[in-house]
């Protein structure tokens, strides 16, 4: 670990600014390192002092996106450097089709055409838009000001202590605010970070066990692949893992002692948070929790249950903390029109998560607003059914989705991807029967289908509204040609 910056300085309230400090005390220490190419802390700011300078001599405007196609410590680079001359760096998915590029570029370059001049770099000043996808298909670009992610670096080292202040492996895509946030906690920390262009399980293992990155940041499915690859060539435990922080999707709790086991001396965190609101809530891993728990409030945020109506007490779920965004990219975006964009109301904000505080001070996370399904009169959030659902053996992924019905209102169907590992064969009443003795009997999935080529957004994550128009597409077909079997299905059911 680092030698610990300042915290009393304002000037670690700008995202960049400590590099140029463990540049000079701690110049040769590798910064970035991808596996090819490394940079240490001395050249990094030479090289981001460069580029900053070159962007402020041809006036480049207040928002710079930042070229995708460049490898990942190109892209940090040039990042550091963007916001280094006081500018706002916007980060771009290399999956976005030609169409949705060219809309991001002019929403871009109306933004930055309302600025003449920069203004006074200052914590509150805007240094990162991100990306996170709308109802309507079309990303929503989110702003974040220095201080909002600043606040989150120094409540991280906080909260998990010295291993969160050490070196770290963040093997995603900068355009993944969780990765990206991790690549900046390096920096910041003065510890480093490694990365990678393209995730690889066997490398990443191979890393840690090297011992320089004692802290893993990764999303549920990056570990699963992990410790899947682990098992099969009986790789010895990893003792130099430390820490090791999941967040980007639920944790699949059941396989935490497998992952204990790999990493022995980690300390396993879970924590919950948004792309607009940083951290929420974490907890140990812990595989009696109750899967809703999300653990309880990190320090500075406060958490407040708004119309809170479900049996259990579940309402809108409200947070106020020193790391919340500014706004949404050109402040345009509709709340009423977009379900998936967040709620302000003064200094509170809500992603639209619902959840409850339970006895024990502990956040309990129902699921969506707009994923709820109402059937027989009563509310199901499927994230409550997806996570019984892949703790069966046989099924890896699930996506739960309503279906109009005129006797229920809405039917469950639970679309799943079977778990290649499991050798026993699988009906949909074995999956029925696991689900009738963990849940009330309105939740239990009416139909089951089968998806093998199981769709994931860039972060990773289950893409639902891919699945929900594969099912309605699956429907429709069967409606119009009952007869006629499709030559290559992408769904089918589970018999």
């Amino acid at each position: 670990m680092a030698e610990h910056f300042n915290n009393s300085n304002p000037l670690t309230d700008l995202v960049h600014a400590p590099l140029a400090h463990w540049a000079s005390v701690r110049g040769d220490a590798v910064a970035i390192s991808d596996g090819s190419r490394c940079l240490t802390f001395a050249e990094l700011n030479a090289a981001v002092q460069q580029r900053s300078a070159a962007l402020t001599q041809a006036q480049a405007p207040a928002t710079v996106l930042v070229d995708d196609s460049a490898t990942s410590l190109h892209q940090l680079v040039e990042f550091l450097a963007v916001i280094s001359s006081g500018r706002c760096a916007a980060m771009a998915d290399p999956d976005w089709p030609a169409a949705v590029r060219q809309t991001m570029r002019e929403q871009i370059g109306q933004l930055s055409t309302t600025l003449s001049t920069l203004p006074e770099l200052q914590p509150t000043s805007p240094f990162y838009i991100g990306f996170t996808s709308g109802s309507t298909g079309m990303p929503k670009g989110f702003r974040r000001h220095h201080r909002s992610w600043t606040e989150s670096f120094r409540i991280c080292v906080e909260t998990f202590g010295p291993d969160a202040a050490s070196g770290i492996l963040s093997p995603g895509r900068s355009s993944h605010s969780l990765f990206l946030f991790g690549m900046l906690l390096g920096v910041w920390t003065g510890a480093g970070v490694v990365i990678q262009d393209k995730f690889s399980a066997s490398r990443a293992l191979d890393i840690l066990r090297q011992g320089h990155t004692p802290c893993l940041i990764a999303v549920p499915s990056q570990l699963i692949v992990m410790i899947e690859l682990a098992a099969r060539q009986a790789i010895a435990p990893i003792e130099a893992t430390r820490l090791i922080m999941i967040s980007g999707a639920r944790w699949a709790r059941h396989r935490t002692a497998e992952l204990q086991a790999l990493f022995p001396q980690a300390r396993i965190i879970e924590f919950y948070g948004a792309s607009e609101t940083s951290f929420i809530a974490w907890m140990e891993a812990d595989v009696s929790a109750p899967p809703q728990v999300v653990g309880r409030p990190f320090g500075h945020v406060e958490i407040d249950i708004r119309d809170a109506s479900a049996p259990d007490g579940s309402g809108l779920i409200f947070v106020r903390s020193p790391m919340l965004f500014m706004d949404y990219m050109g402040a345009k975006t509709n709340v009423m029109a977009d379900a998936t964009a967040a709620i302000r109301d003064g200094d509170w904000l809500s992603v639209r998560d619902m959840g409850h505080m339970d006895a024990q001070g502990r956040l309990c996370l129902a699921g969506r607003q707009n994923r709820m399904i109402t059937t027989q009169g009563k509310n199901l959030f499927p994230e409550e059914l997806e996570s019984v659902l892949t703790t069966h053996p046989g099924i890896a992924k699930a996506s739960v989705q309503g279906v109009a019905d005129t006797l229920r209102g809405m039917k469950v169907v639970a679309v799943v991807q079977l778990d290649s590992a499991c050798t026993d064969e699988l009906h949909a009443a074995d999956i029925s029967a696991w689900c009738r003795a963990k849940l009330e009997a309105y939740k239990v999935p009416k139909r089951y289908l089968v998806c093998d080529n199981w769709p994931l957004t860039a972060s990773g994550k289950t893409d639902h509204p891919a699945l929900a128009l594969r099912l309605q597409n699956h429907l429709d077909d069967k409606l119009s040609k009952p007869n006629t079997p499709c030559p290559v299905p992408c769904l089918y059911p589970l018999l």
